[in-house]
């Protein structure tokens, strides 16, 4: 336990912070998952719809990413690992759909 004013403070802020990030993490991994599943739905049945909620969710998950990365949740380079990931789940879905139809 914290005998002086400083290193309870200190267990206050991180506290703060530990829910700030989990926060964070959770909404960022339930952002990731709707992405891939509009994608996988955009690969069963392709359509403009579907495109477009590809696109909405791709972009809402872009967002929290850069969000948390700003705010110090995330590192960068996990960040820009993260986005890779959804980029190319969203190129395979989408690609393939295109070249169907062509």
């Amino acid at each position: 336990m914290a005998n002086n004013k400083s290193s309870k403070k200190r267990i206050e802020i991180a506290e703060r912070n530990r829910l700030r990030n989990r926060s964070y993490k959770s909404a960022l991994r339930t952002l990731m998952k709707r992405c891939f599943t509009a994608c996988s739905a955009y690969s069963q049945k392709p359509g403009s719809d579907a495109k477009a909620a590809v696109e909405q969710s791709m972009s809402a998950a872009f967002s929290k990413i850069d969000k948390a990365v700003k705010v110090g949740v995330l590192h960068r380079n996990t960040g820009a690992n993260q986005k890779s990931r959804l980029s190319a789940a969203v190129k395979n879905a989408v690609e393939p759909a295109a070249a169907v139809k062509a």
